[in-house]
């Protein structure tokens, strides 16, 4: 029979050792929640790269087979590869990869213009390309500059919140800027004469005319104006993972195998070197 002060001093070390085991749990749960991206990955061996489907030459996903490719797919291949753990695709939007970026359902998206809007938000690399802004314009249409097109009665289409847009806002204030939410819908809007010409990257510009001669002509606007593409990430306050990258990107550079990946892109969509307009180099 245990006694009522054996009684309580047992109550009382078990509300020690229940204290001491909640102290700890929580401990536990706020060093997992500091842990940084870098050792993070590499502790579960996968990296979870945000990825865009029919979004050639950046992502291309195989309805059929559910196979990925397109360059950005490629390059963040080759980052896996070389830290050795496994590459998790997680599909997502080009105006959505930052809220998922933020909500940590990504570690990564190669792709993204680093506007400062989207800096308030998210940190980036440095350049993994350089990328020239073209538009695409309707078949008579042919503006020689951005002043041409900077005039109330043209109408541009470009995807909300992207570069296309804060370029395009920025360098044609006096035009009908159209917002879409995606590439895909301001591109439609092309194809059925709602706006007079589409601002895009030179990439997706080629790309679209290829396929569909009937959409207009890339045109590269003057004065030439360009954008960087680059990778972002969740901020926190340890960099290790963004100087990783950074140090992996320059390493990728150097060795050619981003040019290759995004050569290699676009030859897979019916873009040759000799498709490219006068001024575009890759």
């Amino acid at each position: 029979m245990i006694a009522r002060r054996d009684l309580a001093g047992l109550i009382g070390a078990g509300a020690v050792a229940a204290t001491a085991l909640s102290l700890a749990s929580s401990s536990a749960s706020a060093q997992s929640a500091s842990q940084n991206t870098f050792d993070r990955v590499m502790a579960k061996k996968k990296l979870r790269l945000g990825a865009v489907t029919s979004s050639a030459p950046w992502f291309m996903k195989d309805p059929a087979t559910g196979k990925w490719a397109g360059h950005f797919y490629t390059i963040g291949a080759a980052l896996a590869a070389d830290m050795e753990v496994e590459l998790e695709l997680v599909e997502t939007t080009w105006g959505n990869a930052v809220l998922d970026l933020q909500a940590d359902k990504i570690d990564i998206m190669f792709g993204l213009n680093p506007t400062p809007k989207r800096a308030m938000a998210v940190d980036f690399s440095g350049t993994v390309y350089d990328s020239a802004l073209v538009v695409i314009a309707k078949p008579g249409f042919e503006p020689k500059s951005w002043a041409d097109m900077n005039k109330p009665e043209i109408k541009i289409s470009v995807d909300v919140g992207s570069a296309h847009d804060q370029i395009a806002s920025r360098l044609c204030p006096k035009a009908q800027i159209t917002r879409f939410k995606t590439i895909s819908e301001a591109m439609l809007a092309l194809r059925s004469g709602r706006v007079d010409a589409q601002c895009i990257f030179w990439m997706g510009g080629v790309r679209a005319v290829k396929a569909d001669a009937a959409l207009g002509k890339v045109i590269v606007p003057q004065p030439f104006f360009g954008s960087t593409s680059n990778a972002a990430f969740r901020r926190e306050p340890d960099k290790t993972w963004r100087d990783f990258v950074n140090t992996w990107i320059v390493y990728a550079r150097g060795l050619g195998l981003v040019r290759e990946a995004v050569v290699s892109s676009l030859e897979q969509v019916g873009v040759m070197p000799d498709d490219l307009p006068p001024g575009i180099t890759l």
